[in-house]
């Protein structure tokens, strides 16, 4: 038969005698046995213990309420804080440049007019099916495609949820991007564009 002592320490019971007891008394009034199980003073002072004996400490924890005392709007704040590791969080896509980051997503999005009558602009010469994706690169025409993917690496950039901390109007421009640097993509060759590429000899 195995004895608790040749348990490995993962397996041993819960109330174990704490080796760091300092060898007093149970904290209990009139109690004769030794305190060397360790429970927190309060809610505030966690760090600070009383010491019992098996059978107080047993009596102390069914009776230990963390939550006493507190409104239930206290216990939810203290919940949400216990649930991050009592460090502070932020709702995702209002942390520092996330904040002001909205009203320039907000911005670049008018640029996306897809489906708007197209106004004269500087892609006014481009062909018909470049005229958007040029309009969401803010790109003028003739444009190259060295030109297309280095706007295209510096959107992405500055679109990317990972960068704007999940936040979902940031997917939605990225895919528009996504869209527009696949047609830009399709129809230009490098260092030419649609119209040098086709008076080629």
């Amino acid at each position: 038969m195995i004895s608790s002592d040749d348990k490995p320490a993962s397996r041993r019971r819960a109330y174990a005698p704490d080796p760091a007891a300092p060898g007093q008394p149970c904290d209990t009034p009139g109690c004769p046995h030794a305190g060397e199980y360790r429970a927190p003073k309060s809610r505030t002072t966690l760090r600070e213990f009383h010491w019992f004996c098996l059978e107080h400490v047993r009596a102390f924890n069914a009776s230990w309420d963390y939550y006493k005392g507190m409104s239930a709007e206290e216990i939810e704040a203290a919940t949400r804080a216990d649930s991050s590791w009592q460090r502070p969080t932020w709702p995702l896509g209002q942390n520092g440049k996330a904040a002001r980051l909205e009203e320039a997503i907000e911005a670049e999005l008018n640029a996306f007019a897809f489906g708007k009558r197209p106004q004269k602009t500087a892609t006014q010469g481009a062909p018909p099916e470049l005229r958007e994706p040029l309009q969401v690169f803010s790109l003028p025409w003739p444009v190259t495609l060295e030109v297309v993917k280095t706007r295209y690496k510096e959107l992405v950039k500055r679109h990317h949820p990972d960068a704007n901390h999940g936040d979902r109007k940031a997917e939605e421009i990225l895919k528009t991007i996504n869209l527009a640097y696949a047609a830009l993509r399709g129809k230009l060759t490098p260092s030419r564009h649609p119209e040098a590429h086709a008076s080629a000899p």
